[in-house]
């Protein structure tokens, strides 16, 4: 049986956008404390990670994530409050709208062929 998924993107009129990829970043920052490993993890560059970070820094009123210089007890990068409060919200608004929209899904599921994926784009 084919897995069918609903993928969710916020778009902020062109301000900026927050999507599973960049949500997964954050979790991901918050578990490991670090972008280059959260990076590394779902397989992006440092400078990638760093990029979609910064794109969410400036987009919302406050950072969402913060970075501490290395030294002794070298660097790292944490959510702050604002943060976790963005991805919290966007993880219930993405499983309210899987609850939504799971009949749909369903049907539109039980109507695909036994082929490949046929997969050509959306």
């Amino acid at each position: 049986m084919r897995e069918t998924r609903l993928t969710l993107r916020i778009d902020f009129g062109g301000r900026a956008a927050i999507g599973p990829g960049k949500a997964r970043l954050l979790e991901l920052i918050g578990e490991h404390g670090s972008i280059s490993a959260a990076g590394r993890a779902m397989g992006m560059s440092y400078r990638r990670a760093w990029l979609l970070v910064d794109s969410l820094n400036r987009a919302f009123r406050n950072p969402l994530v913060t970075t501490q210089i290395g030294g002794s007890s070298g660097g790292g990068a944490v959510l702050t409050p604002d943060g976790r409060t963005v991805l919290e919200h966007y993880r219930a608004v993405e499983a309210e709208a899987e609850t939504a929209v799971a009949e749909r899904l369903h049907a539109l599921t039980a109507m695909l062929s036994d082929e490949g994926s046929g997969e050509t784009g959306s």
